[in-house]
């Protein structure tokens, strides 16, 4: 009988957290950050938070690993806000190419949407470039959705299915985890997964999440 993955989830604060352990080897990093509307934030300061956060992220991550970003666009007093973008500044600090960069399909085509768009971005961040094609579809359904605020199931599959794939990573760590869906595909596919969660309530969510099989 094979050993079940391990999982651990910590209450607090992602950024601090991330911030004293540094690089975190033996991991990849799969998350999405925070909307506007979940922050005590006005626009400009959650704009350059969210910068700063995903450059954390990033930060952490170890040479053998991968970073990876599921984000949804807002729109902000009639303006499109892209979170694809924000994210791509941040990994330009850094200096780490973008191997990939995804559509994950909330809605079917053609569905007209109002407040938010019917997809999201997924991209996939590195310390070197891509050697080969990454083996997956550009545009792709999302899956469904643990919660309202979640990463699609189907995008966390191919976000974990990558890392264990094509990286000698054997841990998913997400920092800003929810209810725990990323740990919870993680688990699934045979990987460790750690995550960190302000809300206590969401932290017991995120370490008893099993997915239906």
């Amino acid at each position: 009988m094979s050993e079940v993955p391990g999982r651990s989830v910590h209450q607090g604060d992602a950024l601090a957290w991330l911030a004293a352990r540094g690089q975190l080897p033996g991991c990849s990093l799969v998350t999405s950050l925070p909307d506007l509307c979940e922050l005590p934030l006005g626009f400009a300061a959650w704009r350059a938070w969210f910068i700063d956060a995903a450059e954390a992220v990033l930060r952490a991550c170890p040479p053998e690993g991968v970073a990876i970003f599921y984000q949804t666009d807002i729109k902000h007093e009639g303006v499109w806000v892209d979170k694809g973008h924000l994210v791509q500044l941040a990994a330009e600090r850094r200096g780490m190419p973008l191997l990939w960069h995804k559509i994950a399909c909330r809605r079917a085509a053609g569905t007209v949407t109002f407040g938010r768009p019917s997809y999201a971005h997924l991209l996939c961040f590195a310390h070197a470039p891509l050697a080969e094609p990454d083996g997956t579809a550009d545009v792709f359904d999302a899956g469904a959705m643990t919660w309202t605020r979640a990463m699609g199931l189907r995008a966390c599959e191919l976000a974990c299915g990558f890392v264990a794939r094509r990286t000698t990573t054997r841990t998913v760590v997400d920092p800003f985890c929810g209810r725990g869906t990323a740990l919870a595909v993680a688990n699934a596919m045979g990987l460790a997964a750690v995550g960190v969660e302000l809300s206590p309530k969401r932290c017991r969510a995120a370490a008893a999440l099993l997915l239906p099989r």
